[in-house]
């Protein structure tokens, strides 16, 4: 059969499983399946125990669970209120003061946590129902935690990186250090955007009797310090030449344990249980996707379909840049109907050989790769961030939250346009740090 007729009915066939609400590792290992059966016969099943096996026979992989261990433990508890409240305190002369805290919160909390709906739930359970009660619009109070809680996945550590890197072969230490200052352009072009609306609808005014005095600021501060410690000591065991990402996220949850433990005193076993259940259930959900993506791979490999989509794009005679845009629309449309996991591992075996042969660098094309799964958590039909800030606020209609969240998308296409114009903002630190 035409690789390219294989090609189009084996990503049918995933999306429709994908569409009817299947698992995402059944749906993919399915197709797999499948396919090898029609294209190798009974034989072909031989090869599924290898496949697996060498997929996740990676050490890199252990930092995942521990990587989530950390989120679980800080997202259970009070530290992301803290985080708000304090900021919060510091900010309040600020036009849009609120807004600001509220995204300042989301990057804060997404280097503890990196997850997306983690970050939504932890941050605006506080901060949609402060904002909306001192006069800020419903549309930009929801607007702005759902896309700041995408920070989750650029701002390291983030699993969504993790992810890229196995399936790029790239280094995910350099793709850590990548993403630190898109992400702190991300977070500036959100805040000079909550300013611009704050100031032009008025908000300010609202918040002229709001006073708190320097006590009142410091009186925080020493909460905040345990949450600084965990980034720093993840940080400097990572970059200091002390551990690898796998040990450096063991370091990281381990840091986060004690600090909920002895500061947040969730001693009870009851708690530390269900952090250990929930970090459990998501860390064996991963690694059933990665399992299944490396066997979903082998099968379009098998098939020819990645070779022969690799080669076609090779051959357009089109700018490399023309290239770039199209291969970024493609992303975008994918991040309307699958999660970031999903497409990630589904995929980089198929972009990456186009992007390397284009002449782009992959941790440069790693952080282009994550905005663009940013954009798709917050654009319907299946924005997962829009669909948690609906959870928190059920009296906000879901078109009013896509409307506080679409200026924060055109945001991210600044973002990744002034990528692409100065690929040094990605580079340049990975480079300054570890050559």
């Amino acid at each position: 059969m035409n690789p390219a007729v294989m090609g189009t009915m084996i990503f049918t066939v995933a999306l429709v499983l994908l569409a009817s609400g299947m698992p995402i590792a059944f749906a993919l290992g399915g197709t797999a399946l499948l396919f090898m059966l029609m294209n190798e016969g009974v034989g072909a099943l031989a090869y599924v125990p290898e496949t697996l096996f060498s997929g996740l026979d990676d050490f890199t992989l252990a930092s995942i669970p521990m990587f989530i261990i950390m989120g679980a433990a800080v997202a259970s508890s009070r530290a992301g209120s803290d985080l708000y409240e304090a900021l919060s305190r510091w900010l309040y002369r600020v036009p849009g003061s609120l807004v600001i805290s509220n995204i300042g919160a989301c990057a804060l909390f997404s280097a503890l946590t990196g997850s997306s709906p983690a970050t939504c739930a932890a941050i605006g359970k506080m901060g949609i129902p402060e904002m909306r009660r001192r006069g800020y619009d419903a549309d930009l109070a929801t607007g702005a935690i759902a896309a700041g809680g995408t920070l989750g996945i650029l701002i390291p550590p983030s699993v969504t990186m993790i992810l890229y890197g196995i399936a790029s072969e790239t280094s995910i230490g350099r793709l850590f250090i990548a993403g630190i200052l898109p992400g702190l352009m991300l977070t500036g072009l959100f805040i000079a955007w909550a300013l611009f609306l704050s100031w032009r609808r008025g908000t300010v005014a609202a918040l002229a009797q709001q006073h708190f005095t320097l006590a009142q600021r410091l009186e925080l501060l020493p909460k905040l310090v345990p949450l600084l410690l965990v980034i720093v000591g993840v940080i400097y065991s990572l970059y200091g030449g002390i551990a690898t990402p796998s040990e450096a996220a063991g370091v990281g949850a381990a840091l986060c344990l004690v600090m909920v433990i002895l500061i947040y005193r969730m001693w009870h076993w009851r708690e530390v249980w269900q952090i250990m259940r929930d970090a459990l259930r998501e860390s064996g959900m991963l690694l059933m996707i990665i399992g299944m993506s490396v066997l979903f791979s082998y099968a379009m490999s098998s098939s020819m379909v990645t070779q022969s989509i690799a080669q076609a794009v090779a051959e357009l005679n089109v700018n490399r840049w023309v290239l770039l845009a199209v291969i970024n629309v493609l992303l975008l449309v994918a991040g309307c109907f699958l999660p970031p996991a999903a497409i990630i591992l589904m995929t980089t075996p198929i972009i990456l050989p186009v992007i390397t042969a284009a002449g782009f660098d992959p941790i440069w094309f790693g952080v282009v790769l994550t905005i663009n799964m940013e954009l798709g958590l917050i654009t319907p039909p299946v924005g997962l961030n829009l669909f948690v800030i609906n959870g928190i606020t059920p009296d906000v209609r879901l078109p009013t939250i896509l409307r506080g969240a679409f200026p924060f998308m055109l945001c991210m296409v600044v973002a990744i346009v002034l990528l692409c114009v100065f690929p040094e903002i990605a580079t340049w630190l990975p480079q300054a740090m570890m050559g």
